[in-house]
């Protein structure tokens, strides 16, 4: 049993490239934050009043949240999260927690329907998902072959070009995929005041439409190296996963002077235990078994927002995507500068 300890311990510590890719996504998702600021900013008023009239993208999940509590859950919990906590935040994971399924795959299969790779580059996606639902567990290997598939795919496309693609993609494959009951606890904290981060493997330009749709304050994710706006096919750091989710946390909130543990963070998978364990109020959501007993030996919160069937098949672990907005690509360029 030590020695099984030991190599958890192992998995789960932290290397120079997962904290260059945390780094690079804490500053590239402060970076995106700032500039949606800006643009609300220099909007017409009127835009603005109409903006904040409509309800975000996804879901009305207000009246299901109830119906999607699990029988594990505590019959009564003290009031959380503390409205008006100006120093606590919320990290939510996004796939299957968040958004049913992988989205990489879902935005993979909107640029195939644009015609943006081909046939056998579709299939190699359709594998690496089906693998997921069979494995349950995010194989290293198989990661490595969904980040290099997808860094060969984007290599000369501008940022702008899959920034405007993932708008309509979100649309048609994601938006009906948002999990009503999580989508309703990320909406306590924004109602108590407080910041909600979707935090991932995925794509950072994918996070940080979703984030924005759903009405969230932003998004850490794998950040991309890009050149004038172009993508060179090579990453900063490492993709967004495991102990680099934990380093992403820890650099955002120390630059947003949080406290981590008035905190909160939502997960489905074991492999963020490194980022679950770094917040006061960590939180397993439609967990995979080995998070599950994990959180039962550790007195965590458990929710499962599926259905019985679905709850009894093993979860789809996040696949571990590639990107960067404009801002984030130029932000991980000045970090990589800073530390020759």
């Amino acid at each position: 049993m030590s020695g099984l300890a030991w190599l958890t311990r192992r998995r789960h510590l932290a290397t120079p490239r997962s904290v260059l890719a945390g780094e690079a996504a804490a500053e590239a998702a402060r970076e995106a934050e700032r500039a949606g600021r800006a643009e609300q900013d220099d909007a017409p008023r009127e835009s603005r009043r109409s903006r904040r009239s409509k309800q975000p993208d996804g879901p009305d999940s207000a009246a299901q949240t109830d119906a999607g509590k699990s029988a594990e859950s505590p019959p009564e919990e003290p009031e959380f999260p503390v409205t008006g906590d100006v120093r606590a935040a919320a990290f939510f994971d996004l796939d299957n927690t968040v958004m049913q399924g992988a989205s990489i795959f879902h935005f993979g299969r909107g640029l195939y329907k644009r015609e943006f790779f081909d046939t056998r580059e579709l299939l190699r996606f359709a594998w690496q998902q089906a693998y997921f639902r069979i494995a349950g567990s995010e194989n290293p290997e198989h990661l490595a072959d969904v980040r290099a598939s997808a860094l060969s795919i984007v290599e000369g496309h501008r940022v702008s070009e899959l920034m405007e693609m993932g708008e309509e993609i979100y649309d048609e494959y994601m938006a009906s995929r948002i999990w009503p009951g999580t989508r309703a606890l990320a909406q306590a904290h924004l109602d108590a005041g407080q910041k909600v981060w979707l935090v991932t493997a995925a794509p950072v330009e994918t996070a940080t439409i979703i984030a924005r749709r759903l009405g969230l304050t932003g998004a850490l994710g794998t950040v991309a190296e890009s050149v004038d706006g172009v993508y060179t096919g090579r990453l900063v750091g490492e993709p967004l996963h495991g102990p680099a989710k934990a380093e992403a946390v820890r650099a955002l909130a120390e630059a947003e002077s949080l406290e981590l543990e008035r905190c909160a963070a939502y997960s489905d998978s074991s492999n963020d235990i490194p980022m679950l364990s770094l917040v006061g109020h960590p939180y397993a959501i439609n967990p995979d078994s080995a998070l599950r007993n994990h959180a039962r030996q550790h007195g965590w919160r458990l929710r499962d927002y599926r259905t019985g069937r679905k709850a009894a098949k093993i979860g789809i672990p996040a696949a571990a995507g590639v990107g960067a907005v404009a801002g984030g690509a130029a932000a991980a360029v000045a970090l990589q500068r800073r530390r020759r």
